[in-house]
Formats: C-alpha cells, sequence, structure tokens
C-alpha cells in the first residue's frame, strides 16, 4: 500500500511539474511582415514647390483582388527630387499609417529602390536607423536622360538582421512602378 501511495504521489508531481508553464513560454514575438494595402510616392522637385504623387493601392493587400490603382512614375529629365513614402492600411477603419510604425521600428526595415535600366534614375538615402543603416523613408533621386523603364519598390522586413543590405529579411512590399522619365 505505501509503495502504491508513493507511485501515485510521483505521478501527481510529474502532472504538475508538465503542466506549469513558465510564463515566458506563452510569448511571442511579433514580427510578422506589416498588410499594406496602399504605397504612395512623393516627388518633390528640387527648388519647387511642384510635388507628383504616384500610388498603388490594393484594397485587400497581396493576393486576392487586383489593384485597383497603380500608377505610373512620369519625371523629368535630369532633374533632382527629394523622395518620401507613404505607406497605409486601409483594411482598417480608420486606416492604419503603416510610414508611423516603420519610422519607430526603422532597426527593423529597410526600402530598396532599383531603377531598371539603372542608367534612368540613381537613388541616395536620407534617412538612417539607429544603427546608421539606411532607412528609405526619405532620400534624393536623380534622373538622367529621357527613358522608359521600372522602379522597384521593395521594403525589406528585417527584424534582428539589419545590416544596411537587402539580404536578410521578407517583403514587406515588393512593387513594380513603370518609370517614364521624359
Amino acid at each position: 500500500m505505501n509503495r502504491k501511495f508513493s507511485w501515485m504521489l510521483l505521478l501527481a508531481a510529474t502532472v504538475s511539474f508538465t503542466q506549469c508553464k513558465d510564463a515566458g513560454d506563452d510569448v511571442q514575438i511579433d514580427d510578422e511582415n506589416e498588410l499594406i494595402t496602399s504605397v504612395t510616392l512623393k516627388f518633390t522637385e528640387d527648388g519647387t514647390t511642384n510635388v507628383q504623387s504616384f500610388s498603388y493601392k490594393d484594397a485587400d493587400g497581396d493576393g486576392g483582388n487586383a489593384p485597383t490603382q497603380f500608377d505610373t512614375i512620369a519625371l523629368k529629365p535630369n532633374k533632382t527630387y527629394t523622395v518620401a513614402i507613404e505607406l497605409l492600411d486601409e483594411s482598417k477603419t480608420p486606416a492604419d499609417n503603416i510610414t508611423e510604425e516603420v519610422a519607430e521600428e526603422s532597426d527593423e526595415h529597410l526600402f530598396v529602390y532599383t531603377p531598371s535600366p539603372s542608367a534612368l534614375l540613381t537613388y541616395t538615402y536620407g534617412d538612417k536607423d539607429e544603427n546608421n543603416f539606411p532607412i528609405g523613408l526619405t532620400g534624393k533621386a536623380v534622373t538622367t536622360a529621357a527613358g522608359l523603364g521600372k522602379l522597384k519598390v521593395q521594403l525589406r522586413h528585417q527584424p534582428d538582421t539589419k545590416n544596411g543590405t537587402p539580404g536578410p529579411g521578407s517583403d514587406d512590399v515588393n512593387l513594380d512602378f513603370n518609370l517614364k522619365v521624359q
């Protein structure tokens, strides 16, 4: 009888220990990609108040329905522009300003602007995070001779891996805008 009681106590203690969880066991790090339904690029021609905005809108995000707006970026040749980007999640009411979230988490995000052909435009970052890595919420774009091409705009989500290059992480945004310099 004593032996049976000892086994029952041992079994009860084992069950108790396996059911107890450290409070930290349930903590999950939120490093999911952002839902971005609207991307707007604002180009301000240096020395002027001329601001041009070009947008991409997809109400349900990536996949599902086709975008409702995908503007062609049309810029003048041999000009310098200040560039700013705005990101929204319009699936919520009111819309979430994802630009602010990216600014707050700048050490986890990197915008990458890739023109094709590369001779159409050069981009220079105008902002850096606390680790001195580029962000890309603002910058300068310099156009060259007239031509047609694409401008790939990527927002790389790089929690704990950002090193100033596009390589690590995953895409929150990956868009190929048509680019017209004329």
